[in-house]
């Protein structure tokens, strides 16, 4: 069932952070601010602030119900009679695994059959690339998107009519308008657009700049919208931010598996090993408190993998490792961190954060590359097992 967003009573917020000071104003919402997101600072001088999701997955860990219900709520908000095909994009890396839950959802409660999910990464694959775009404020800037790899979903991603957008949050919206663009100049056919989003900070003005700055009509869904004001500290602009981004390798020989970068048009199974090694999770830890950690994009698979061990009767909570740097502060939604190496092999740094070692009875880190790529530091610091999907 279809939920609308109610009017907030006066929801504000003032956070002061190392990098400046953040305001909010809630104008309408599905949930109450505090418990949909927090506010943290970022290393990154074009941008030092963080809108930090508590339903995501990503930098606090999160029941895989309540992301389920999240996904659900989203997907109830899109209309059902969208021009199809519909091409439903997830943005690498925060929004890889909500887009395809969102996707998910929508094709159970839509029962269409001319939907086809896809999210963007930044990894170079030899595969044909459709469109690259740039998020304006972001620590690593490019995103590519692959032709779908099965032939019944690149039609209907080439004959899109209809493309959902789907991001943690909007805060300035040119993100949207870059792709929506880039989407336009490779798919002329698509006609409509619809941007999804957890919390949309826009504003009435910005995202009337921003319909208007799009090439085709478009609608905004969100669980909150309202609006921001960020004062930054004279020290912002002189801030080094780490290095976020990779080595423009090709990631084929780490990549083999397609889950989600190459599109798909099905729902997602877990591969029976590895529903017997959440059974084997149920044996070793039973009630105790167990942490699914995903690694960069790959999130859904992951994720599905919490889920199930919830299902199970596990105490489970999940999120996944990041490349955005993050200033861990009291007071904010970040409270540590952990520095390693990606598993990826480009050479920089990932973090977790609001993990620390003994936290959890058990970790386990779900991974799309081999074995051998999880940072062994990471590994002995949190007395992880491993599991490959």
């Amino acid at each position: 069932m279809t939920q609308h967003l109610s009017n907030a009573s006066a929801q504000t917020r003032r956070v002061e952070l190392s990098t400046g000071v953040i305001e909010v104003d809630v104008h309408e919402a599905l949930m109450p601010l505090d418990e949909l997101c927090g506010f943290a600072a970022r290393r990154n001088p074009k941008r030092g602030f963080l809108f930090v999701s508590k339903v995501l997955g990503k930098h606090i860990p999160v029941r895989p119900s309540l992301m389920l219900a999240v996904h659900e709520q989203l997907a109830g908000q899109v209309p059902v009679d969208l021009p199809g095909p519909i091409v439903v994009v997830g943005m690498a890396e925060t929004a890889t695994c909500l887009g395809q839950g969102v996707f998910e959802a929508f094709k159970r409660m839509s029962g269409r059959d001319d939907v086809v999910f896809i999210h963007s990464t930044r990894y170079n694959l030899d595969r044909t690339k459709v469109l690259e775009f740039k998020e304006e404020h972001c620590h690593a800037a490019d995103h590519i998107m692959y032709l779908p790899e099965m032939p019944l979903d690149a039609q209907m991603f080439q004959q899109a009519r209809s493309i959902v957008l789907v991001d943690d949050e909007a805060s300035t919206g040119k993100t949207f308008v870059n792709l929506t663009q880039a989407f336009k100049q490779a798919i002329p056919s698509i006609e409509r657009a619809v941007t999804a989003v957890i919390t949309d900070w826009r504003g009435p003005e910005r995202t009337n700049a921003t319909h208007q700055a799009m090439p085709v009509p478009c609608i905004g869904v969100a669980m909150l919208k309202g609006e921001y004001r960020f004062q930054a500290s004279p020290n912002l602009a002189a801030m080094e931010m780490p290095k976020a981004t990779g080595n423009g390798a090709n990631k084929d020989r780490l990549l083999p598996r397609n889950h989600g970068r190459l599109g798909t048009s099905g729902l997602f199974e877990l591969p029976p090993s590895v529903k017997v090694f959440a059974e084997s999770g149920l044996r070793r830890f039973g009630g105790a408190p167990v942490l699914v950690l995903g690694t960069g994009e790959f999130s859904f698979p992951p994720f599905r993998l919490a889920m199930h061990m919830e299902e199970m009767g596990m105490d489970v909570c999940f999120q996944t490792t990041t490349r955005s740097p993050i200033i861990p502060m009291p007071g904010t939604a970040i409270l540590s961190a952990m520095e390693f190496g990606d598993n990826y092999d480009d050479g920089i740094a990932n973090y977790v954060y609001n993990v620390t070692p003994g936290m959890y009875a058990g970790v386990v880190i779900a991974h799309e590359t081999p074995t051998r790529s999880i940072d062994r530091v990471l590994l002995a610091e949190l007395e992880a097992f491993c599991v490959e999907i």
